[in-house]
């Protein structure tokens, strides 16, 4: 037997005896705690509540993916509907979005995006003129000044290729440099790579509820400050005249200010709410005293809140076919454009549903 069958061997009776004394002190705790009734909070590790913040969203949707009124309406209607994660994300089938305008439908789609915070077309087609229609039936719509428009001035085209890799990697919630940020944006894929580039979406409701206790309660009335910088900055060979750019920033504010928890103006939840990209990290200030926070806790906690969406509990993921929509909450959720299909082509076509400023009840 050579020395590294004896340590291996060595090694095992260990594990084995060790396995066994564990398993007799956990036995004695469960009859101790047998018929107890232990709080869930306590069921959850203090460093990871992820899984908490699902349950505790889901139970806030009445533990079901879709009240059962809204699935009753859905059958009379004769949709569909597809859950793609526990407490966010559905595919409505059944549906034809150009003839599909009736208030009644319409009602429905807006409904099923405040339960599920994202909706999801197949097979729809649209033309810019049909998309831009499409949005108004949600409200007035958000001309974007930072991209590239399509023929229709209401459509931002994000076209990637050999020449412009995806940059959308990374979490976010869109135009939140705005001081009235969107309702919602609806985006529909006109071509798509032979593999990748799905879009993740995030629920913000439910990451907030798995934050830790004491982080919820530190930035329960933070502020910060968010701007356009990005779009402004040098990227490839030329950068913007410097006299544009001071153009810019007198016509369209440049630095506004938003809270890190938002009140959801038409369902009343929580969530997390910030661009990490558009939020100065070092801007954070308490709104009940306008007191700022030193810089370093200020970053810290910008830090700390950017890795919550990332968890993949509170996630979907829906991989884009031509003619899909998404529509999904930016009051409710963070997306992600995954950037992995470089150098092939991927072209959406985006609308964007003007939206009210942000604001935090702690009720």
């Amino acid at each position: 037997m050579t020395d590294r069958t004896q340590e291996q061997q060595r090694y095992n009776e260990v594990a084995v005896r060790t396995a066994a004394v564990l398993e007799q002190v956990r036995e004695g705790t469960r009859q101790k705690l047998a018929g107890a009734e232990i709080p869930r909070e306590r069921l959850f590790p203090l460093f990871d509540r992820t899984g908490l913040g699902v349950v505790l969203e889901y139970e806030a949707m009445g533990n079901r993916p879709v009240s059962e009124a809204l699935q009753a309406r859905a059958e009379k209607l004769g949709f569909e509907l597809e859950h793609l994660a526990i407490t966010i994300g559905s595919v409505i089938h059944g549906i034809d979005l150009r003839t599909s305008d009736s208030p009644e439908q319409i009602r429905f789609i807006r409904d099923v995006l405040l339960e599920r915070k994202v909706v999801f077309f197949r097979d729809q087609h649209l033309t810019e003129d049909e998309q831009v229609a499409f949005g108004r039936k949600f409200g007035e719509l958000d001309a974007f000044p930072f991209g590239r428009p399509g023929g229709n001035p209401y459509i931002l085209e994000i076209r990637h290729g050999r020449n412009n890799p995806g940059m959308e990697n990374g979490w976010h919630t869109d135009v939140t440099w705005m001081e009235r940020p969107s309702l919602g944006s609806i985006a529909q894929c006109i071509e798509v790579p032979p593999v990748g580039g799905d879009t993740l979406f995030s629920d913000s409701h439910a990451c907030y509820r798995g934050l830790p206790a004491k982080l919820q309660q530190r930035i329960a009335y933070l502020h910060g400050i968010n701007d356009y910088r990005t779009f402004l900055s040098k990227r490839g060979p030329v950068g913007l005249p410097e006299e544009l750019i001071e153009t810019i920033k007198k016509e369209i504010p440049f630095g506004v200010s938003h809270p890190l928890l938002r009140t959801h103006p038409e369902t009343g939840k929580t969530g997390l709410y910030f661009h990490g990209g558009f939020l100065r990290h070092d801007s954070l200030y308490d709104a009940r005293t306008g007191e700022a926070l030193e810089r370093s806790e200020s970053e810290t906690i910008v830090r700390a809140l950017q890795q919550q969406h990332g968890r993949p509990e509170y996630q979907c993921r829906f991989q884009w076919t031509p003619g899909s929509i998404a529509f999904w909450d930016n009051r409710a959720v963070q997306h992600y454009a995954a950037s992995d299909y470089y150098p092939h082509k991927r072209v959406l076509r985006r609308v964007t549903v003007s939206g009210d400023k942000p604001f935090y009840e702690p009720s």
